[in-house]
């Protein structure tokens, strides 16, 4: 086991690209990869009033409270110098958040209009909590206060350029870049959280990055205030984020 481990959590909204680059990870020999480990604890602790598919199995899957994860999940031993977290902005909640000043910390993002469109899909009529871009927002002018924030990353800018987006990020974390990054075998993965089977269906077809796809979102009304109430937030993290085509 090291005793030096680097920590990286990757802070994502929902119906993100964020399993892919959890794959992506997974392809490094230097690090192992964690999905999602505080789900069962937001489950527990959070504040939504959706039903979430599997809830009782995630709650049976994982450790229930933030404290122990942070202790032998986010903190623990691991048998490779590097441990990558997939993390759901919206799962900190009612935790110390101390913890993230001794980890690397990225954040993933996406245009909200793509996320709600994806998302309702699976739990109709979601709420800002359950959509995390505003959570984001302030998760970032924390993790910049703390000095713990290595990069932000669009998804858009990720799939239109994965080599040079996913070397900038490396650079920034300090690892080296691995093109080995960008391919990986088709199907689940050990690592899967046992929510795979309602939200991983189309990642577990992929061999890579999906190619970029310029799509429109047509929302109802409730759904289109809740996008354009979650713009300024997202806007003002894409000014920050790595951008296609500058490695």
């Amino acid at each position: 086991m090291h005793t030096n481990v680097q920590r990286i959590n990757a802070w994502s909204s929902p119906r993100n690209i964020s399993t892919a680059l959890m794959y992506a990870f997974r392809q490094r020999a230097d690090t192992t990869v964690v999905d999602e480990p505080l789900y069962a604890h937001f489950l527990r602790h959070g504040q939504t009033e959706v039903v979430h598919p599997g809830a009782s199995e995630i709650l049976g899957s994982q450790l229930n409270e933030g404290a122990e994860v942070v202790r032998q999940v986010l903190m623990g031993p691991y048998a490779t110098p590097v441990a990558f977290f997939k993390q759901m902005t919206h799962h900190l909640v009612a935790m110390d958040e101390s913890f993230l000043q001794h980890m690397d910390n990225i954040m993933l993002i996406r245009d909200p209009r793509a996320i709600i469109a994806s998302y309702s899909k699976v739990i109709p009529n979601p709420g800002i909590d359950d959509i995390g871009v505003e959570q984001q927002y302030h998760l970032f002018q924390k993790l910049q206060a703390m000095g713990s924030l290595r990069a932000v990353v669009d998804a858009r800018q990720l799939l239109l350029d994965p080599g040079g987006v996913l070397r900038q990020l490396c650079e920034r974390l300090g690892l080296a870049f691995d093109k080995g990054m960008l391919q990986w075998p088709p199907g689940p993965r050990p690592e899967d959280g046992v929510w795979a089977s309602y939200w991983y269906s189309r990642v577990h077809t992929s061999t890579g990055f999906q190619a970029y796809e310029e799509r429109t979102y047509e929302l109802p009304p409730k759904l289109e205030a809740l996008a354009k109430r979650c713009a300024p937030y997202y806007h003002t993290l894409f000014e920050v984020a790595l951008k296609a085509g500058a490695a």
